[in-house]
């Protein structure tokens, strides 16, 4: 038996297929291309959650565009909202751009909701947003995603760009994370 353990162990329950999260992306690549494909958008992937995301779904549209990121927190090594930060900003000139935010998921809705209202007053045309994952029991705001993947019902979820402290992203599906890994033992 080898010393090396999968991180596929810490994951209680698959939740989101990887068959099924290629389905939503050509679902939503589709409803892009409809609303945004002639506007020759910009796409800004929110780091780091999200860059599994944005690459599949760049390559699933076939219209002019441009990508950049923003990195923005608002959890930290938290399993709870907090202040949002603005870690790396964009690059590009947004001012009379159509811009699609990219997010891994809708949680509190607060780092969406505030990284749309800060593209706006640097003169964005539109914001839309674009989530892989809804959690809409957490939302703590008035906040829904113009587009959304998944909807996923209140647990703890780590695999294909979400993370727990840095670690699990790199898993092919989305999974619920066993509660030991990140609850205190009492």
């Amino acid at each position: 038996m080898s010393a090396t353990a999968s991180i596929q162990d810490d994951v209680e329950t698959v939740l989101v297929t990887r068959q099924d999260l290629e389905s939503a992306i050509e679902r939503i690549a589709a409803e892009l291309t409809g609303d945004v494909g002639d506007g020759n958008p910009i796409l800004v992937g929110v780091l780091i959650g999200a860059y599994v995301f944005m690459a599949d779904l760049t390559r699933a549209l076939d219209f002019p565009l441009e990508v950049d990121f923003i990195n923005a927190s608002s959890y930290g090594n938290c399993t709870q909202p907090q202040q949002l930060e603005i870690i790396t900003d964009v690059t590009c000139d947004v001012t009379d751009r159509h811009v699609v935010l990219v997010d891994d998921i809708a949680d509190s809705g607060q780092t969406l909701k505030a990284l749309v209202r800060m593209l706006q007053e640097r003169g964005a045309a539109s914001v839309r947003t674009c989530c892989l994952l809804d959690k809409p029991a957490r939302r703590t705001c008035d906040f829904e995603a113009d587009y959304v993947g998944v909807t996923i019902p209140d647990a703890f979820v780590v695999g294909y760009g979400l993370d727990y402290a840095g670690n699990h992203r790199n898993l092919p599906f989305v999974g619920i994370l066993r509660p030991e890994l990140y609850q205190p033992s009492k």
